[in-house]
């Protein structure tokens, strides 16, 4: 039996379905309201792969049925994922009190927990990318989202340090996760899905302006990451297992914005049509121009699988996309 958290959200439910396929039985814990309203999961639900009794309330499931299950793993995937939220009192009660809780829970119980982190954590880059643990306590996010993901890396390490941890442990930087899944993230979805919506509804795809000397229109870069890669590299960690530790889990090459696009329109066999906007006031101070993974770390502890090129994960998202919702 597999806890998979956050099930109802984007790589939540794209982990949720690789488990299932692979023979474990899961519990997706999440706002319920999330499974039966998500058109893009139904068919992991309707399939009925999740376990009996398999869609839990999150609080729920931690008050009434955490002590009582047999579990295999627990997979932290549920959070507050908005890089824009503000509310510091919420993000501490979901992303980081809710996070301890389960973290005690599978101390208490020796249950192997994996969980999301973020390259939010790392802010503007000013201390590079490195996952050494060892400097993640001079990392200076730029928003209060990126801060709760630090402040809860920071916590699992000081309690790895006293000897109060789960059996295994791992927690994974995701960089820019891309892929099928994810329209109910709205605003906070990828340039991909944003600029499909946008190229068969306008014929261009909008891209943010740069605002900063020394890096032209539609290069400003990230690590994107398609979504399969991410799933396939937790699973790892579960199977492995990792013993410990926080890991990035990007591709290691950054790629521009305009290079994201153009493999959009190229997918769509559409020529390549860019308007750039100026990026809003209110997150302009916060946002990253360049972020790239280094994934010396993981390969380490012997995650050694490619990454798939941002063209063909593109291609396949876009391809799921036509397929299912066009």
């Amino acid at each position: 039996m597999i806890i998979v958290t956050g099930a109802a959200g984007f790589i939540g439910y794209q982990l949720a379905r690789e488990l299932s396929k692979k023979g474990n039985a899961v519990i997706g814990v999440d706002e319920v309201l999330f499974f039966e309203t998500r058109a893009e999961h139904q068919d992991l639900i309707l399939s009925e792969k999740l376990a009996p009794d398999a869609i839990l309330d999150r609080e729920f499931f931690l008050k009434k049925k955490a002590k009582g299950t047999p579990v295999t793993a627990v997979f932290h995937m549920g959070a507050c994922s908005d890089t824009t939220e503000t509310r510091v009192d919420y993000l501490t009660r979901v992303n980081v009190e809710y996070s301890k809780q389960l973290w005690n829970l599978c101390t208490e119980f020796g249950i192997p927990f994996i969980y999301a982190s973020s390259a939010a954590t790392y802010g503007a880059g000013e201390a590079g990318y490195s996952d050494d643990e060892a400097l993640m306590a001079s990392l200076k996010p730029l928003n209060p989202y990126g801060n709760s993901k630090l402040q809860f890396d920071l916590w699992a390490i000081e309690q790895s340090k006293q000897g109060h941890e789960p059996p295994a442990w791992s927690g994974f930087k995701f960089f820019n996760v891309y892929g099928f899944g994810e329209r109910h993230k709205g605003r906070q979805s990828s340039v991909v899905l944003q600029g499909f919506d946008q190229i068969l509804s306008t014929g261009k795809i909008k891209l943010f302006r740069s605002h900063k000397a020394g890096i032209a229109d539609g290069e400003q870069k990230r690590d994107f990451i398609f979504v399969g890669d991410v799933v396939s590299a937790m699973v790892h960690a579960f199977e492995m297992p990792i013993r410990r530790g926080i890991f990035n889990l990007g591709t290691g090459k950054a790629r521009s914005f305009l290079d994201l696009a153009k493999a959009t329109f190229s997918a769509l066999g559409i020529p390549v049509n860019v308007e750039f906007i100026d990026t809003p006031v209110q997150i302009r101070d916060q946002y990253q121009y360049f972020t790239e993974a280094k994934m010396e770390k993981l390969k380490a502890a012997g995650y050694t699988r490619e990454f798939a090129p941002l063209e063909n994960g593109v291609a396949e998202t876009i391809r799921e996309l036509k397929s299912r919702f066009r």
